[in-house]
């Protein structure tokens, strides 16, 4: 069976893309969810492009965006009521996601398979704030990622809106000159379990607004400068 860039069986990987959003499809159906700006995921460059996003919750924020990006690209504006796009979804479309979440359970190793590019917190790890190096593979692994296609990144690595801007994503700006569609988030954190797959409430609206893409060469700006920019992004 054909592999993809991280030898991960491409039909099992539809598979289970299909299976995680048809479990989830009714949530998102709901006229509570509101789709702004997934027109400007159409005609997107197939590879090189890095989405950046604020984080609400572990798991849902992804769910949304394999919805609506699968939904979106098969020509549904705005909408994922009709879930074929679940048939033949996209597979080089990748989230970065800590070790320490992803490990947890079965269901976190099968949204692994769905796309997550593994990464070790270099500032956090089993609760506890650590200092550490980064380690070495990650920004390959997340360069070979980028060069087979679409690459979600949370800037902040963290559910908590308080905490600064890591230096992660700007390396990979660096490094990598991506195109960068700015998400936004907002209502996640009321609806669902933040670091769970439970819905807590169905009576709260919730919604993901896609901006429109752009391309700025920092290549020669510093990590600093560049973490900055993120920071305005983001907010």
């Amino acid at each position: 069976m054909k592999k993809n860039i991280f030898g991960q069986t491409i039909f099992l990987k539809r598979l289970i893309i299909g299976f995680v959003g048809l479990i989830t499809h009714r949530t998102f159906r709901s006229k509570r969810f509101l789709i702004r700006g997934s027109k400007n995921l159409v005609n997107l460059p197939e590879t090189n492009v890095l989405f950046i996003s604020n984080h609400q919750t572990y798991f849902y924020d992804v769910i949304a965006m394999l919805h609506v990006f699968n939904s979106s690209v098969k020509g549904r504006i705005d909408s994922v009521k009709r879930p074929k796009y679940l048939i033949n979804p996209k597979t080089n479309l990748y989230y970065i996601a800590s070790t320490e979440t992803m490990k947890k359970s079965f269901i976190t190793k099968l949204l692994t398979y769905a796309g997550a590019v593994l990464v070790q917190r270099s500032w956090r790890d089993s609760g506890e704030s650590v200092s550490r190096n980064i380690r070495s593979e990650d920004p390959d692994k997340i360069k070979v990622a980028l060069q087979d296609g679409w690459v979600i990144t949370f800037p902040r690595g963290t559910t908590d809106n308080s905490k600064p801007i890591r230096k992660g994503t700007a390396h990979i700006i660096k490094t990598n000159n991506p195109l960068l569609v700015p998400i936004n988030l907002k209502g996640f954190n009321n609806v669902f379990q933040r670091n769970g797959l439970r819905v807590i409430n169905f009576k709260k609206d919730f919604s993901i607004e896609i901006k429109k893409p752009f391309r700025i060469n920092m290549t020669q700006n510093s990590i600093e400068e560049i973490t900055i920019e993120l920071e305005k992004i983001i907010n």
